[in-house]
């Protein structure tokens, strides 16, 4: 489902040329749920946007369902976004005059997709379904962060790519998103978390750490894969 060979991204800070990425070499197949694990400014963000066609590599190949989307067109990339993948992002990314239900079904339109009442019902599997008129000013940032995760879930696309999904919620509430995460990982799809919390990834079937740009790490989660009941953060 994901393949990438050598990918190397590289920016110029003035004088300086920063490594973010250098010679990523993974394979994401489906039915995957992956954990990248890193420290901050380890490659990770990065990496997502890169698999997510919101940036380009400098060097490499990036092939998402066989294709080669490393040198696609803006077309061809803006077709990946809107049918294949679908993305939480860390800023979250709202529209300030939307609702949360506006902002759900939003995505959903963009995606294509027709999915009568999903919009509704993925914010109340959120925990959001009394909250689905208010607008992002009137919520709280985790449950900012819900309703992006309702939205990327609503798209219903076979690549969902999350970034820092539990960062601003409480250890009951990140629990359940990661258990509606982890749901998603079918023979169909694949589900990329990016995070820093090690704990989170020990419910992953495979743990990819970043150091960095590069990968120093690659299998399951130490000690094996655990249930979502035994995390704590």
């Amino acid at each position: 489902m994901i393949d990438l060979a050598g990918v190397s991204k590289h920016y110029q800070v003035g004088p300086v040329t920063v490594h973010a990425l250098d010679g990523i070499d993974m394979r994401v197949d489906e039915g995957e749920f992956v954990v990248i694990l890193g420290a901050s400014g380890s490659g990770k963000t990065t990496l997502l946007n890169i698999i997510g066609a919101l940036d380009q590599p400098t060097f490499g190949t990036v092939k998402i369902g066989g294709r080669d989307f490393a040198s696609a067109s803006r077309s061809e990339l803006f077709a990946l976004r809107r049918d294949t993948v679908s993305f939480v992002f860390q800023s979250f990314n709202l529209f300030a005059g939307l609702t949360a239900l506006e902002n759900v079904q939003f995505g959903v339109d963009v995606a294509g997709k027709t999915n009568g009442d999903g919009a509704r019902s993925h914010l109340e599997a959120v925990g959001l379904g009394d909250r689905i008129d208010h607008f992002p000013h009137e919520l709280s940032g985790g449950e900012q962060q819900r309703v992006a995760i309702a939205r990327a879930l609503a798209t219903e696309n076979p690549i969902l790519l999350a970034d820092e999904p539990t960062g601003e919620l409480d250890f009951r509430t990140g629990a359940q998103i990661m258990e509606l995460l982890i749901g998603q990982a079918t023979e169909k799809s694949a589900v990329l978390v990016v995070t820093h919390n090690r704990e989170i990834a020990r419910v992953a079937d495979r743990v990819i750490e970043l150091s960095s740009g590069r990968i120093v790490g690659d299998g399951p989660p130490q000690g094996g894969k655990a249930p979502i009941s035994e995390l704590r953060w």
